[in-house]
């Protein structure tokens, strides 16, 4: 794990020059301006670097980390072999009969990972509504071990006040974990808002290529930058070389990607509203959606995924999908393409359906994530898909 640049550092260099400039090489008598990928399992006893086996460290992950920290302002950033893992490395700090209270809207495997998998060791877990009021006095009703929030939620989009909850948290000595993966350091700083880990799938805009899988926890607390330490490397977390190296290059234009997303995104969020067969069209930034004010408060930018309600079955929603020609059906988000999916069937499938009913994650519910191409294109693409409708 590698600190982040110093706050002098931070400060005069912007977000964007941060996302370029990752420091150390690790190649220094090379001259290499893009670091060389490290794929050697073991390395020679008292190296001046203090590597020894890449479970336990790498000159990739130690770059990657240091311009994740950089970016996201903050002291630490540990790498991890996928979201997933970055999830499984802050919940192996529990211990059977803790509590940790959970947004309801949360990504499909962070909800199967604690109802299927650390409920067997008796991890415990409470679903709430945090965009309502009443989650906040749970808190300290409940005394849970830790909260564990998304802002915006995935796949409903919610906005979540994570001043509010960290300060209620904060009240009761409770960490709070922030899921920033829609959001990205660059529209939103849950460390700055009070949480104690912001965890980001980096996998998804950070390298913006759906080329490689990873995940990072971000901490100023150097007690839980240790616990991820020690997860990343007994529990064999770690990225491989190679990926942290693609996620390294790909972090480089996230801002460039980014802001043409978000341009896009907002316009087709705008002209799927406009079509009658929508129930509802969800995108933060838009007057119509109900935590508009907290989003333009909270983050910089309303993201570049938009979610709707189509006024169609399984079948029809399926065939809307899969007749679009610029937007692939496929998991995940974030690459420089468009993407669209039927959450309900696939990132959410593994979740009870009696929840996704209550959750309203049903079969004309879809989620686009916005990509990179010419909006003229995208628009276009989903006007012909509508017409089969």
């Amino acid at each position: 794990m590698a600190p982040a640049q110093s706050d002098q550092q931070q400060e005069v260099a912007g977000i964007s020059t941060r996302a370029i400039h990752h420091g150390e090489s690790f190649a220094a008598e090379t001259g290499a301006v893009m670091p060389p990928i490290f794929t050697s399992s073991t390395f020679a006893h008292g190296n001046p670097q203090g590597f020894d086996y890449t479970r336990s460290g790498n000159p990739n992950f130690r770059i990657l980390e240091s311009v994740l920290a950089a970016v996201e302002s903050c002291q630490f950033a540990t790498a991890f072999a996928s979201g997933v893992s970055a999830i499984t490395a802050i919940a192996s700090t529990l211990q059977a009969g803790d509590l940790v209270l959970c947004e309801e809207n949360l990504y499909g495997c962070t909800v199967r990972l604690f109802e299927q998998v650390f409920s067997r060791f008796g991890v415990q877990t409470a679903w709430l509504d945090f965009t309502n009021p009443s989650a906040l006095d749970a808190i300290a009703v409940q005394k849970p071990a830790m909260v564990w929030l998304e802002s915006p939620t995935n796949p409903l989009l919610k906005v979540i006040d994570l001043a509010a909850v960290c300060d209620a948290a904060a009240a009761e000595k409770i960490p709070v974990v922030v899921d920033n993966t829609f959001a990205t350091a660059l529209l939103q700083r849950p460390l700055q808002l009070g949480a104690t880990l912001s965890l980001t799938s980096t996998t998804k805009y950070i390298n913006g290529h759906s080329d490689a899988l990873g995940g990072v926890v971000c901490s100023d607390d150097p007690q839980w930058q240790q616990k991820m330490v020690f997860a990343q490397k007994a529990l064999g977390l770690q990225p491989s070389p190679f990926d942290a190296w693609l996620i390294t290059r790909g972090i480089k234009t996230l801002p460039l990607r980014l802001e043409r997303q978000i341009t896009n995104a907002a316009a087709i969020a705008d002209q799927l509203a406009s079509h009658p067969r929508m129930h509802w069209v969800r995108y933060p930034f838009r007057s119509d959606h109900p935590q508009q004010a907290l989003a333009r408060k909270q983050m910089s930018a309303g993201g570049a995924i938009v979610t709707v309600s189509l006024d169609a079955d399984q079948n029809q929603t399926y065939a809307f999908c899969k007749s679009l020609r610029y937007f692939t059906m496929a998991e995940s988000l974030g690459g420089v393409e468009s993407l669209v999916c039927h959450p309900a069937t696939m990132t959410h499938a593994s979740v009870d359906p009696d929840v996704k009913r209550k959750l309203g994650i049903d079969d004309g519910l879809v989620r686009f994530s916005v990509g990179c191409e010419d909006l003229a294109d995208l628009s276009t693409d989903l006007d012909q898909a509508l017409k089969q409708l």
